[in-house]
């Protein structure tokens, strides 16, 4: 979950550096260092403690560190406190090798126990500590190459990692390897106009590179990459060379960028409109949904019996939408799993069933071995994810690409909006396949998708609201979401969103379940969220709202337009277009995004960056 950055080029590498760990620290804010050399000199390392900008201070923006040749880390702690000390980069005794590492090494204590037996001493608490000293051993004892060292110690660890390296004989070198953690190499070709004569980077995320280049290699599992200025070899374990195409990235330096917004959060929350249209447009043909975008056949689609979704956090909460659209719509059974749980279970899937396997980045930990452990299984999988060449993406049977453009903040919402109509896409192809549907009403859930983009900027138009309401709960210390349903699947939603970034707690419940113990903790002033969109259920919920206020609970009501009615109950009430019931998620979350964005602000906390969590969870 750390962010990594390395350049080797003619320019002066430590501004680069710290521009792009500044795109990447969102994925890791608790230390950050740098590494630099300046030709044949020793490294340079500078590393400190807190945010990036301590770093920046500390080497007065990169000009108190010379040298074309370096690499960055922003750190998110898995091993050892936040402190200079557990900062990357880490060395060797020496300072023959000094390296930067994203992951978790499991087995870290018994390679540093057989390091100590050799002479190795150890300043850090740190598992990266471990591993480059790992590679200095090897490249030492065998008087082998770089690629050869890290091919040896690739062998002999166990757990995730992306990890760039270099080494003290290798001036102008930098060496990268992978494994289940993201890493990308980018090329800029000479340019003498600005005169450039070739430069490579290597990034966790794409935003880190996006201003220099959109010409990058993704680096496969269990690879390894030599980096010179303007070029890249890739090599495999056995240290054979390897072949790999370059893709171009389509996204513009901008994307990444606030865009006049206080906060990413915000910009990407207004970005939703756009994220649901282009992501609906990319699964449209002649104005109508094709299901070849998703590597299926109409015969595949007809044979699917019944559907696991594999995902975590917001992804699973997708999850749970799509349950009740797809249940409803095509009539086979759904079942949601947490990947974190279904990765150590033995559950039985039927030959015929589909496994969804949901993540933004594609390189989420947990839901990547879900998605290997469903392939063993034997069953078909199809990746839904917003970064095209991510390893879900490449090892899942099919994928759909969301098409959200870069999502900067560390709680998620426009890649949360694009997941949800790609469940809603795929429901309506199955329920076509299966003849579930017939094709007037297949095109009304069309038109009724179409819309959405307008609606959900209706909703925003009408922030004003929502702004005042969370200033009026910023000190609450306790919140509940209930709703029936859908409606449930959507407080699982705002409940996370609120915890995530007001640090209120925060829980959601099935409507009908809070009766059931839940209701104890209510008392004067309890903020309770009920979410009524669901016309079938409306009128249940509505009655456990009554049980709450009848408990001096504060009700906040979000509705359709029309249930005035519910103002009867509710304290403060939000109302919602109208759109078909199956579809009310979409709409249903925006202000529920909305009044934690507000909260967080009115207590002055960062919103982009809470504290304890990381964008890309890439560790177990």
């Amino acid at each position: 979950m750390c962010g990594i950055v390395g350049y080797v080029g003619n320019r002066e590498a430590a501004p680069i550096l710290l521009n792009g760990l500044e795109k990447l620290e969102y994925r890791g804010y608790d230390s950050a260092g740098l590494c630099v050399r300046n030709g044949n000199e020793p490294c340079v390392i500078v590393k400190s403690k807190g945010r990036l900008s301590a770093l920046e201070n500390k080497t007065d923006g990169g000009r108190a560190l010379p040298g074309h040749v370096g690499i960055g880390h922003t750190r998110w702690a898995t091993h050892g406190e936040p402190s200079e000390n557990n900062a990357h980069p880490h060395s060797s005794d020496d300072g023959n090798v000094v390296g930067v590492h994203n992951g978790i090494i499991e087995n870290y204590q018994e390679l540093k126990d057989k390091l100590l037996r050799h002479n190795y001493s150890f300043y850090s608490e740190t598992d990266t500590e471990v591993a480059v000293k790992l590679i200095d051993y090897y490249y030492k004892k065998y008087g082998i190459g770089p690629v050869d060292a890290i091919n040896r110690t690739m062998v002999r660890v166990r757990g995730s990692y992306a990890l760039a390296v270099m080494f003290k004989d290798y001036p102008e070198e930098i060496y990268v390897a992978r494994k289940d953690s993201p890493l990308i190499v980018g090329i800029r070709e000479s340019d003498p106009a600005e005169g450039i004569s070739g430069e490579t980077f290597t990034a966790s995320d794409v935003p880190a590179i996006l201003q220099y280049t959109r010409s990058v290699y993704y680096i496969d599992n269990l690879e390894i990459a030599r980096l010179r200025a303007g070029e890249v070899t890739f090599f495999n374990l056995d240290g054979d060379e390897v072949q790999k195409e370059k893709q171009e990235i389509s996204w513009d330096a901008e994307a990444a960028e606030k865009g006049g917004f206080e906060h990413f959060m915000m910009k990407e929350i207004h970005e939703q409109p756009a994220a649901v249209e282009q992501t609906l447009r990319s699964a449209l043909k002649d104005e109508e949904l094709d299901a070849s975008v998703m590597g299926f056949s109409e015969e595949e689609l007809r044979e699917i019996s019944s559907i696991c979704v594999i995902a975590c956090g917001s992804a699973a909460h997708v999850g749970f939408a799509a349950q009740y659209v797809i249940e409803d719509l095509c009539g086979i059974p759904v079942r949601v799993e947490y990947a974190s749980e279904f990765r150590y279970r033995n559950l039985p899937l039927d030959p015929s069933s589909l496994a969804v396997v949901i993540s933004q980045s594609g390189e989420t930990a947990d839901t990547l071995e879900g998605l290997r452990k469903a392939k063993r299984s034997g069953i078909r999988t199809l990746a839904v994810v917003n970064v095209i060449g991510s390893t879900i993406a490449r090892e899942a049977d099919h994928v759909f690409y969301t098409m959200a453009g870069p999502e900067i903040a560390v709680a998620t919402t426009k890649a949360y909006s694009a997941q949800l109509i790609a469940v809603y896409i795929l429901a309506i192809l199955i329920a076509k396949a299966k003849g579930k549907i017939s094709a007037e009403r297949q095109t009304e859930l069309l038109e009724e998708l179409k819309s959405l983009p307008r609606k959900i900027g209706r909703i925003l138009e009408d922030k004003g609201r929502i702004q005042w309401f969370a200033a009026k709960f910023a000190m609450a210390k306790d919140a509940f979401f209930i709703g029936r349903g859908l409606d449930y699947a959507v407080c699982m939603e705002g409940s996370l969103k609120l915890k995530e970034i007001s640090y209120i707690h925060s829980e959601a419940y099935g409507a009908g379940e809070l009766k059931h113990g839940t209701i104890s903790l209510i008392e004067n002033g309890t903020l309770t969220v009920g979410v009524l969109t669901q016309p079938e259920v409306y009128e249940k919920t509505l009655s456990n709202m009554v049980e709450v206020r009848a408990r001096g609970g504060y009700l906040a009501a979000l509705t359709v337009d029309g249930n005035f009615n519910v103002e009867d109950t509710a304290n403060f009430t939000v109302y919602i277009p109208r759109t078909d019931p199956h579809f009310m998620a979409s709409l249903a979350v925006i202000p529920l995004q909305l009044i934690a964005y507000y909260l967080s602000v009115s207590k002055g906390l960062d919103v982009d960056k809470p504290r304890n969590l990381a964008k890309s969870v890439t560790v177990e």
